[in-house]
């Protein structure tokens, strides 16, 4: 196996926007992925314009990427996420956070305030560990 191997979803469409801005979804080194900051787009690229609604899509674009390369919401290890208005943003982010890691053991979490995200005022970025056959 190469050092890097890039994971894509399922989606061929969005494979274009990857490419286009020059990063992989994610890379697996070893057991472990990385994945690349997800935000709540559309199918074209284009921000979902309701915020939960665009928080709840950027979680449903991490998950097609944890699937494709064999992983789930289980796995995840670490999240660093990033935030246009963090204290007014906090509880929508929590309510899809608490959906997605119901109960412990949870995975570290750092919550960055940024004031730039390309049109998107939510992005989600983690670090899994692959599962292995026992």
């Amino acid at each position: 196996m190469p050092k890097r191997h890039a994971i894509y979803p399922g989606d061929q469409g969005r494979h274009a926007l990857y490419d286009a801005h020059g990063y992989s979804p994610a890379v697996r080194s070893g057991d472990m992925l990385y994945v690349s900051g997800q935000v709540g787009s559309r199918a074209d690229g284009s921000p979902e314009p309701d915020f939960a609604a665009q928080v709840r899509l950027a979680f449903s674009n991490l998950e097609n990427v944890l699937k494709a390369a064999g992983c789930d919401f289980d796995d995840i290890v670490d999240v660093t996420s990033f935030h246009t208005d963090p204290e007014n943003q906090l509880e929508t982010v929590l309510a899809a956070k608490n959906e997605r890691f119901p109960a412990p053991p949870f995975p570290t979490w750092t919550a960055l305030g940024v004031t730039w995200l390309a049109g998107f005022d939510f992005e989600i970025k983690v670090v899994a560990r692959i599962p292995t056959a026992d």
